[in-house]
């Protein structure tokens, strides 16, 4: 099928994809439902009942549109980090942001550096507004900090990103590391720190950086420890000018009522997500089982996921993973050698990992036998 001849050139150019296939066009495809959802890093824990119900309460004024300013949430957040409200943009969810910010920052010829096999989606804006993306490859399956500002440097990056703790990895570097990024910078780079993990992270992970700082914008989520993220809200922290400057392309009534109400009252349950910490623990020692038990490693991981060494190589563990999905227990693995190594699991309740205890000998022989 030909590209429609109004696109413009940049569009026309661009290929018809997704950085992800979602599991639903998955079970289409294969014209069954999966047994477990493993693979996109939701939290299956779900979101803090308080949570729930402050969003059935709001279902009712769904006739109304929400507030464009997202002012309550952004002022429960400007409370919570200890910050004034102007460092806030709400947006749906941080994919929306970063494509904002891209949008803000990067035009046709402008240079971005990322790490080859990071997160895809970032990848996706920059090639979408015209930017030339420069990739460093990971170092022992972290993103390499001192790699990125260096090819930064080399390339005069007007963008820099790093997942801290990282996808599809699920490796961290601690918050003095991630400062002596930040203080690395390269005089008109941007920092971009995606911390879509870091309620899950271990203390000493997210560095203290003032809102101020014109080097670096942090972008949080509801999605993963919050347990929300079919309700799209993110959020970035960044110095005033750069947050104001999301106001001139943002769709501002893009953000769900509902949504909003819904992450309000998550904020405001953190014992909840102090619960939702302990059941993500339990799982990853669970996955880490499943995998020795079948003669693979797990990596450490600071996310609610866990990377699994299949130990073979890349087309080994993509054979791995088709087995797994022909058995109905939904995975992703990382896209780039050498981390493509590895099937990506979420983490699970019991009987999910129990599917996967299962599933998961036969897919290896399966592998085995190609």
């Amino acid at each position: 099928m030909s590209d429609d001849p109004r696109l413009t050139p940049l569009a026309a150019a661009l290929p018809s994809s997704v950085p992800f296939v979602g599991p639903e066009a998955q079970e289409r495809a294969r014209n069954a439902p999966f047994a477990a959802r493993l693979g996109a890093n939701e939290s299956v824990f779900g979101p803090s009942p308080k949570a729930v119900a402050a969003m059935k309460a709001a279902a009712s004024d769904v006739w109304m549109y929400a507030d464009p300013e997202s002012h309550d949430l952004r002022m429960a957040l400007a409370a919570h980090h200890g910050i004034a409200p102007e460092h806030i943009m709400i947006g749906e969810g941080i994919d929306t942001l970063l494509g904002l910010l891209v949008r803000l920052i990067i035009g046709r010829g402008d240079a971005v550096v990322t790490s080859a096999g990071a997160y895809p989606t970032f990848n996706y804006h920059v090639a979408g507004f015209g930017g030339v993306l420069h990739q460093v490859p990971y170092t022992g399956d972290f993103e390499d900090p001192d790699q990125l500002i260096d090819k930064a440097r080399e390339v005069s990056a007007k963008l820099i990103y790093i997942a801290n703790p990282d996808n599809p990895m699920g490796t961290y570097h601690d918050a003095a590391t991630i400062t002596t990024m930040i203080n690395a910078v390269p005089e008109h780079a941007l920092l971009v720190l995606d911390e879509a993990y870091i309620e899950l992270a271990p203390e000493g992970t997210a560095p203290k950086i003032d809102p101020t700082d014109s080097r670096v914008i942090r972008m949080r989520t509801f999605s993963k420890g919050y347990g929300m993220a079919g309700a799209r809200v993110g959020y970035a922290i960044g110095p005033t000018p750069l947050i104001n400057a999301f106001n001139k392309v943002r769709n501002h009534f893009g953000m769900n009522r509902i949504s909003q109400t819904g992450a309000l009252a998550a904020l405001a349950d953190q014992d909840w997500l102090a619960h939702v910490h302990a059941q993500v623990d339990t799982a990853r020692k669970r996955i880490g089982q499943i995998a020795a038990d079948n003669g693979l490693t797990a990596l450490s991981s600071a996310t609610n996921f866990v990377a699994i060494d299949c130990c073979e190589g890349g087309n080994f563990a993509r054979a791995a993973l088709s087995g797994l999905i022909a058995r109905g227990i939904f995975v992703r693995m990382p896209f780039v050698a050498p981390q493509d190594r590895c099937i990506r699991i979420s983490c699970g309740m019991p009987a999910d990992l129990d599917a996967l205890a299962a599933a998961l000998p036969a897919a290896l022989d399966d592998a085995r036998k190609r």
